[in-house]
């Protein structure tokens, strides 16, 4: 594994065999994530054990390829290459608050949602913690910036890369490194319920979000197929575990698509569905994609489901259009860029 993934502990036992007292290992954890820098070389550690890391080890590096900067708001959208040559994106988002930024967790998917652009080549590889961590690290650097929301959002299932994922959280939140909180983080996931329950255990106050979408089991099959393997009912019931066990509400991640899932009956099942749980949903109008032939609901249609889940005493909120002169869909700029 490489060298920008591994714990402070296991750091110590690659300066051991080189020879150097173990606390060399918190001075190039604390270089690569509190520093946030790659290059060694300049580091203040002893030369022969450089040469020896550089020689013997990897660092697993990565880099901002192309920014496209929204001339509507101030979003960017990031594609950065890997060292193996394969692209991810990510979107750099400001609010009032500060900044948030989406990463991604796989090069592809393996989901196969109906309406999303990143799952269309299928899962090439699951990133490693330090690929995750390097999006954050090389965005600050790059624009001078501390972030306040990181989300796991962008191309991937983050619980389909469930050891990585759990590597990435100790690292980002270790004291001695970036010390990012649990709670200006949130985990997207379609619902792989063992998964779920194995992340509720470790009681990490991150925000889980559920990619619901449909308000039946037949109609999430026909455009999510995890619902094939997993009832909604069944994502439900481990996500409220996981509330209960971490004390955070659940995020309902619902995209709109008109005449589809936006009538009376949905708002209905929608009701029933989540009556029991501390929930906010977050409606989000269809991006459209060539190979998707759904459609996007206009903004009156929007706000009017809106008001009828509200009526219902859900809570629930529209998710603001950012950047979307810059194509906003996820998994979109990476296949324009290779000509997908």
């Amino acid at each position: 594994m490489e060298l920008n993934s591994l714990y402070i502990d296991e750091l110590k036992e690659i300066v051991k065999k080189y020879g150097e007292k173990e606390f060399r290992a918190k001075q190039l954890f604390n270089f690569f994530h509190a520093q946030k820098r790659l290059d060694i070389k300049n580091s203040n550690l002893p030369k022969k054990l450089i040469d020896n890391l550089l020689e013997n080890e990897e660092i697993r590096k990565l880099s901002i390829l192309k920014d496209y900067s929204s001339k509507i708001d101030e979003t960017k959208k990031l594609l950065y290459q890997l060292d193996d040559g394969n692209i991810i994106e990510g979107s750099l988002i400001k609010y009032k608050f500060g900044y948030s930024l989406c990463i991604s967790t796989q090069v592809g998917c393996r989901m196969s949602c109906v309406f999303c652009a990143s799952t269309k080549e299928g899962r090439v590889r699951n990133l490693t913690a330090s690929e995750m961590l390097s999006q954050i690290y090389s965005v600050e650097n790059e624009y001078g910036i501390n972030l306040s929301n990181v989300v796991l959002m962008g191309s991937g299932e983050p619980l389909d890369n469930y050891e990585n994922l759990i590597r990435f959280l100790d690292l980002i939140h270790d004291e001695n490194g970036r010390n990012f909180s649990y709670r200006n983080l949130t985990i997207s996931t379609c619902g792989i319920v063992e998964n779920i329950y194995k992340l509720a255990d470790k009681k990490y106050p991150v925000t889980l979000a559920l990619s619901l979408h449909a308000s039946n089991n037949e109609d999430r099959k026909a455009i999510m197929p995890i619902t094939n393997k997993y009832s909604i009912e069944e994502a439900l019931k481990a996500c409220k575990y996981y509330c209960d066990q971490t004390n955070t509400r659940l995020t309902i991640e619902y995209t709109l698509i008109n005449c589809e899932n936006d009538k009376d009956q949905n708002v209905k099942e929608l009701k029933n569905l989540l009556n029991n749980l501390k929930v906010h949903i977050n409606l989000i109008p269809l991006n459209n994609i060539k190979e998707y032939s759904g459609k996007r609901p206009d903004k009156r249609s929007v706000y009017a489901f809106k008001k009828k889940l509200e009526s219902k005493g859900l809570n629930v909120t529209i998710r603001r259009e950012l950047g979307a002169d810059i194509n906003a869909s996820c998994g979109q700029l990476r296949r324009d860029y290779k000509g997908g």
